[in-house]
């Protein structure tokens, strides 16, 4: 007999195969409504004048057959296992992920980690010194942090930390001086360690700072005022009122019953932040060159290399579903009052 909690996680993986098909449509429909030739994009001025070598390049990639003909195809190959072949790099589109994604992983956990652990203490420390100094800090902060385009802001950190000061390394994920470690994992802090190479993992994590924090600047400053407003209404509450009544240590009273009632709904903003952490990498990659999906989709884009575009829709649409399912588990966990699937 399966819990509630079985069920609901049961429901929302059945849920997963209709959402990606309609990922698949949408990306498709939306790849081809875009005024512009993917033979033109791909083959050089003189290739694209001429109507053999176009003839060509349209059979080679299905793009002469009708647009039902060509998505009927894409699904028929979809189901066994096969995402096509990326016009751009000319190797299988699934491949391409699977050598793209961990840069991305590696460099989204890096922003969250430091969105969560910056802007979640920084939030109950404005609530609780309300109107201080560092309340108004805390708040001018985060309004810059939200209001900041990440691209500007990773541009500027190029030029001041990197171009100016000397402290960020190149942009690239690891210095063209060191040899890349043997890909085990694809994460490469990890694959370094493995392969014994502690100075190709600390230049990783080197080249990890700069564009990890500008890509947590949004998500801090969403957490940390989200967190202060929750906080804030919390420690109004009767509940809190009486245990400070009992003699609660305020330290007790702010951690063990304010901050942990208050992080539920900002629970459910860290699940959504995920999957913008992967859309504003395309962004973010480009900026500082990193080899992942973001900016794997960005050339794709550029070269409508649909097949990969329509790949990296995909496994930003799963990761983003995947990320919401552990959030709305976590509820049960946080506060035993909510029963998931019930």
């Amino acid at each position: 007999m399966l819990s509630g909690l079985q069920l609901f996680v049961a429901r929302r993986l059945l849920l997963l195969g209709p959402m990606l098909l309609g990922i698949t449509l949408l990306s498709f429909v939306l790849s081809n409504a875009v005024p512009a030739d993917p033979v033109t994009a791909n083959l050089g001025e003189q290739a694209a004048a001429d109507p053999q070598i176009v003839a060509a390049f349209r059979h080679e990639w299905g793009l002469d057959r009708p647009l039902p003909e060509q998505y009927g195809i894409y699904l028929w190959n979809l189901l066994h296992g096969n995402l096509g072949l990326s016009i751009s790099t000319r190797q299988p589109v699934l491949l391409d992920l699977q050598q793209r994604f961990p840069a991305t992983i590696e460099l989204a956990i890096a922003a969250m980690t430091l969105s969560v652990l910056v802007g979640i203490p920084l939030g109950v420390l404005s609530a609780v010194r309300r109107d201080s100094l560092l309340d108004q800090l805390t708040r001018v902060a985060s309004l810059v942090g939200v209001s900041m385009p990440v691209f500007w802001l990773g541009l500027v950190a190029l030029l001041v930390f990197y171009a100016r000061l000397g402290w960020a390394p190149a942009p690239g994920r690891l210095s063209a001086t060191l040899s890349t470690p043997p890909a085990v994992t694809g994460f490469l802090v990890l694959d370094a360690l493995l392969a014994g190479r502690p100075d190709a993992a600390l230049d990783t994590l080197h080249h990890l700072v700069l564009p990890a924090v500008v890509l947590s600047t949004y998500n801090l400053g969403v957490l940390a005022r989200l967190m202060r407003g929750s906080t804030l209404d919390v420690l109004g509450e009767d509940y809190v009122r009486t245990a400070r009544a009992k003699g609660l240590d305020e330290r007790a009273v702010t951690l063990r019953h304010a901050a942990r009632n208050a992080l539920i709904p900002v629970v459910t903003v860290i699940g959504l932040s995920f999957g913008r952490l992967l859309s504003g990498a395309v962004i973010i990659e480009s900026v500082f060159a990193w080899p992942g999906l973001g900016l794997y989709a960005f050339r794709s884009a550029t070269s409508l290399d649909f097949p990969a575009i329509m790949g990296v829709g995909m496994v930003i649409a799963t990761v983003y579903v995947a990320a919401n399912l552990l959030v709305d588990v976590a509820y049960a966990f946080i506060d035993p009052r909510i029963q998931v699937g019930a």
